[in-house]
């Protein structure tokens, strides 16, 4: 027999109240992924590259996958590079190649508590098929040194019709000049700007011209961040580059000046 009441008192069913309470719980914790970042339709160059950028935020994290045509996206020329725990994800195809390429890219996001799905279409051309217009990179960056602390600049220029919008990525993954607290700006010229730099900044870097017409990527050039340089004057009296800066700058200084090795 269940006890009654006491005298004032309202019994709630103890299945219910448990219902309600997991809600609440759920209210204040987990919930379903949602797209912070989604693929954008591009049109690239044959032997070029291409990258579908995806990120979610949920909890528990939720996880990326790719797909093409309704399968994993597999082959030697497709590389996933994941970030944010997971949560985020960068698809790069290297060389790009006409037709084969072109289809439609599916990325998924998954937690526990469910399943979200955007895509986006990779169109192909080959150097002849460019309409008038299509970006240009005037100048790409080149390989540089910089000293710890000092202030590091990428150049990079590009044309076309409309002009087209830069950005970059650094080994792979976009760069945000928005998380870096103001330390890394990416200038009107379209330059990235590092301030104040570390060693975490050292990476492999490109920059991007995007229209309507396509997208083109510059060649990567690296940056290398090193400690505070001494020189050091030989017996015969000539400066001579400290060991640490020497192996870097034997490739480095072939294509930059002196003073970027210092």
């Amino acid at each position: 027999m269940a006890p009654e009441p006491a005298p004032g008192k309202t019994m709630v069913p103890l299945v219910p109240a448990l219902v309600m309470l997991g809600l609440v719980a759920g209210a204040h914790g987990d919930s379903k992924p949602v797209f912070i970042k989604v693929p954008e339709d591009q049109t690239g160059l044959s032997g070029g590259v291409a990258s579908f950028v995806c990120q979610a935020t949920g909890e528990p994290k939720p996880r990326i996958t790719w797909m093409k045509k309704g399968k994993k996206v597999s082959s030697q020329r497709f590389e996933v590079i994941e970030f944010d725990d997971g949560a985020g994800s960068v698809l790069r195809i290297q060389p790009l190649r006409a037709q084969r390429d072109e289809a439609i890219y599916e990325c998924t996001a998954t937690n526990s508590l469910g399943e979200i799905n955007t895509s986006a279409k990779l169109s192909v051309l080959e150097e002849e098929q460019l309409p008038s217009g299509f970006p240009s990179i005037d100048m790409g960056p080149q390989l540089k040194v910089v000293e710890k602390a000092r202030t590091a600049t990428m150049l990079c220029a590009a044309g076309g019709n409309p002009d087209p919008e830069i950005s970059w990525f650094k080994d792979f993954l976009p760069v945000d000049p928005a998380t870096s607290n103001g330390r890394i700006k990416q200038l009107r010229s379209g330059a990235l700007q590092i301030e104040s730099s570390e060693e975490s900044d050292q990476g492999k870097y490109e920059c991007v011209a995007t229209n309507s017409k396509g997208t083109r990527y510059s060649a990567p050039a690296n940056l290398y961040v090193r400690g505070p340089a001494t020189w050091a004057q030989s017996p015969t009296g000539v400066l001579s580059l400290p060991s640490r800066l020497l192996s870097v700058c034997v490739c480095a200084c072939a294509q930059a000046s002196i003073h970027d090795c210092v």
